[in-house]
């Protein structure tokens, strides 16, 4: 190792098992940056045992050389750093932090439907999101990415808030969402569509998948 060489961190991202999520970005961004990280799962069924083994009782959780880092946008901004994948010039990192908290504020709105039970109570929240926040962001999101050039939200090129809108709109158009219409980033923002289906593209996105099935 000579020295300009920087040894990298020995990385472990605990995440749940399942491809999506707030841990998804990380992961990704690893993946497309070639940064070797220890993948680890935590099954739905084993977390609540596991979860007061966290700092704030969250996932996911970033272990740095054995040290522990959490928050989503945090884990998102360093590995991305790692990756390549986090613009050096401050105002393109700035516009990358934004676009990144915009969705983690719309999410933050949607997970306490995840956990209602009650199916009326659980519709009514879901259209209220439907009608209110997110189309605004949606929309907004749309009006940015053609401000910032059209292809991607930060310096013109992929980074990681790219990656963030990217699962986010995936999500909003699975189907997972009940009571959320699956077009509604079709019908409000079509560019966003497009900006999903070029990262969706990317030869190392594909990989991951074709990998983890």
């Amino acid at each position: 190792m000579t020295n300009t060489e920087t040894k990298m961190p020995d990385l472990k991202l605990i995440y749940f098992d399942f491809n999506g999520g707030r841990g998804e970005a990380a992961r990704l961004a690893m993946a497309i940056g070639n940064v070797a990280f220890d993948d680890e799962r935590i099954g739905v069924e084993a977390w609540p045992a596991y979860k007061n083994s966290t700092p704030f009782g969250q996932l996911p959780v970033l272990h740095v050389d054995g040290e522990e880092i959490t928050q989503t946008n945090t884990i998102n901004r360093y590995v991305g750093k790692l990756a390549g994948l986090y613009p050096q010039d401050d105002l393109d990192a700035a516009r990358c932090d934004e676009v990144m908290s915009a969705v983690e504020d719309v999410m933050f709105a949607i997970v306490p439907t995840l956990f209602m039970e009650d199916e009326d109570e659980k519709r009514k929240a879901r259209e209220a999101l439907a009608e209110g926040p997110i189309p605004l962001v949606v929309r907004r999101m749309g009006e940015m990415l053609d401000r910032r050039g059209g292809e991607y939200f930060a310096g013109g090129k992929l980074t990681v808030a790219d990656l963030k809108v990217f699962l986010w709109v995936r999500y909003l158009r699975s189907g997972l969402l009940d009571y959320v219409p699956t077009d509604i980033v079709d019908n409000i923002a079509p560019n966003l569509v497009a900006h999903f289906e070029r990262t969706n593209s990317h030869p190392a996105i594909v990989a991951w998948y074709e990998a983890h099935q």
